[in-house]
C-alpha cells in the first residue's frame, strides 16, 4: 500500500488515508486563514481527494466559495465538503440513527450526521426526543430500532444515551455537548453522566464531538460490511 502526502509549505496533506482507513482526510478549519484554507483545498481537489472540512466559519466558506470547487457548505453543522468526482462514491451497508435530547443540541448532531452522510452512511434524524418528554422518544422508539448504529446527542444531564441503550439492541454512540446551565459545566456534567451510565452498549465521545460520532459509526458498518463480503 502506497502511502503519499502533499508538502504545500505550511502543511503536510495526507492524500491516500482513505486506502488505510477508509476515511479520506478531514481538515479542522478552525487556526486556519482564508488563504490557507483554500489552498488546502485546492492540493486536495488536484490530486482527486475528497476531503470534509469541520467548524468552517461562514467567514471562511464565503472566501473558498468563489473558487470553482464543488463546494458544499451546510451552514447549521458548519461543514463544508469538497465533492472531488469520482471519489468517495461507496456506499455502506446499514443505517444510522442521529437522536439529539433538544433543538438546541442540532449543531452537535447535523454535525455526525453530516458527517456520517459524506462518508457513505444512510442517516436518520429523530431530532428533540428528549426524556423530559420520554413519549416524543416512545413514538419513535421502532424506527430507531432499525439502526444499526445509534448517536445520542444531548446536553444538560446528558440521560437521553442511557434511556437508549436500554432500550435498543445496536450500540449507542454517545455524544456529550456543551448546552445546559451554569452546573453542567459547559459539558462535562453530560460528560460525566453517560461515562458513568450503568447502560451497557454505549461509548462515549468527547464534549461537542459530533465528528468523532460521525466517523465511529462508519466505521462500525464497514466492519458489518466486512463480515457479509
Amino acid at each position: 500500500m502506497e502511502n503519499k502526502f502533499d508538502d504545500i509549505g505550511f502543511a503536510k496533506l495526507d492524500t491516500t488515508r482513505q486506502n488505510r482507513t477508509g476515511m479520506a482526510e478531514t481538515v479542522y478549519c478552525p487556526g486556519k486563514t482564508n488563504e490557507q484554507l483554500l489552498k488546502i483545498l485546492q492540493s486536495f481537489h488536484k490530486n482527486g481527494v475528497a476531503v470534509l472540512g469541520t467548524r468552517c466559519t461562514a467567514e471562511q466558506y464565503a472566501y473558498v466559495k468563489d473558487s470553482g470547487l464543488p463546494l458544499e457548505y451546510d451552514t447549521m453543522s458548519r461543514i463544508i465538503k469538497l465533492k472531488t468526482p469520482g471519489a468517495l462514491t461507496h456506499k455502506l451497508p446499514g443505517r444510522v440513527a442521529v437522536c439529539t435530547g433538544g433543538t438546541a443540541d442540532l449543531p452537535v448532531a447535523e454535525e455526525a450526521a453530516q458527517v456520517a452522510e459524506f462518508f457513505g452512511a444512510t442517516v436518520d434524524r429523530h431530532f428533540d426526543v428528549g426524556v423530559t418528554g420520554i413519549h416524543r422518544l416512545l413514538s419513535k422508539i421502532e424506527d430507531i430500532r432499525k439502526a444499526d448504529v445509534i448517536i445520542a446527542v444531548a446536553g444538560m444531564e446528558g440521560a437521553l444515551s442511557t434511556v437508549l441503550a436500554g432500550l435498543v439492541e445496536a450500540p449507542v454512540i454517545s455524544v456529550p455537548t456543551s448546552v445546559g446551565y451554569g452546573a453542567s459545566f459547559h459539558g462535562l456534567s453530560p460528560l460525566l453522566t453517560m461515562l458513568n451510565s450503568c447502560a451497557e452498549g454505549i461509548s462515549v465521545v468527547n464534549i461537542d464531538n459530533g465528528f468523532g460520532a460521525g466517523v465511529l459509526s462508519c466505521r462500525i458498518l464497514r466492519m458489518l460490511e466486512r463480515k457479509h463480503d
